[in-house]
């Protein structure tokens, strides 16, 4: 079934911001639980499922735009994807309550992490940036982290430029790095959301729809806006939405079993 005005517009609004460097995933879950579109333990499945297509289209741009030493870049990318792989694996079994919990902590999480990179409260010694980057070690590490907690709907954007300013590299190497991550991470972590019908494919189908045009737009037409106060509008929605789903969490009482299978209207 065709995806509804508000779903497509949705699509559209956070692909457009996602190209830009703000992230999809927490205005996504902010704009699917204020407007009752999908329920929160498909919230991460129809994230990974949705902002697919519109993402790899985004890698795409970057990786030719932006120059980054590919061992570098492949590294990340592998390490992201297996970390998605076993992420999504865990979090598609998971019952509604604690979904619900998990994506509260994280979305305070990556409320902390936007308002850090906004005010420049990054841990670590400065270290004179570098072009193409070399992470032969940490850097994998820390996005296989990112990426399983890709699957639970944190976002990888923000931590991934976090990232790749603590391991010294510049910061629009992260672009490239952060959106081929999520590019071949999210068909990984879809199967297993897929397998365990654990989305909404009418949401999904929004995204993809209105969310790659958008992209488009976004990276090679408008490349970039005064994004900061965007950020920050984000920052206050995001911890609305944290404390929402912490609310529901209590309020669903006892956890129960998620149900294998879910019809796709």
């Amino acid at each position: 079934m065709w995806p509804t005005p508000l779903q497509l517009v949705i699509g559209f609004v956070t692909d457009f911001l996602d190209t830009l460097g703000v992230g999809s995933f927490a205005t996504t879950t902010s704009m699917f639980k204020l407007g009752g579109v999908v329920a929160d333990e498909d919230i991460p499945g129809t994230l990974n499922v949705g902002h697919a297509v519109p993402t790899f289209a985004e890698a795409i741009i970057f990786i030719l735009v932006v120059n980054v030493e590919m061992t570098t870049l492949v590294l990340m990318i592998a390490a992201a994807v297996v970390g998605a792989w076993l992420g999504a694996g865990v979090v598609a079994r998971w019952p509604r309550r604690r979904v619900q919990r998990g994506m509260g902590v994280l979305l305070f999480a990556a409320a902390a992490i936007i308002v850090a990179r906004l005010t420049k409260n990054r841990p670590g010694r400065r270290r004179r940036p570098r072009p193409y980057g070399r992470a032969p070690g940490r850097g994998p590490r820390g996005n296989f982290v990112l990426g399983a907690l890709m699957t639970l709907g944190i976002g990888l954007y923000a931590p991934c430029m976090i990232l790749v300013s603590l391991l010294g590299m510049n910061a629009t190497t992260a672009f490239p790095i952060m959106m081929g991550s999520c590019a071949f991470l999210m068909p990984a972590a879809s199967i297993r959301f897929v397998r365990s019908g654990r989305y909404d494919l009418r949401a999904a189908l929004g995204l993809h729809a209105r969310g790659t045009p958008a992209a488009v737009i976004a990276g090679l037409v408008v490349k970039s806006l005064p994004v900061a106060a965007v950020n920050w509008l984000v920052v206050g929605v995001v911890v609305y939405t944290a404390s929402a789903m912490l609310s529901s969490a209590r309020s669903t009482g006892a956890p129960s079993a998620a149900p294998a299978t879910k019809e796709s209207a």
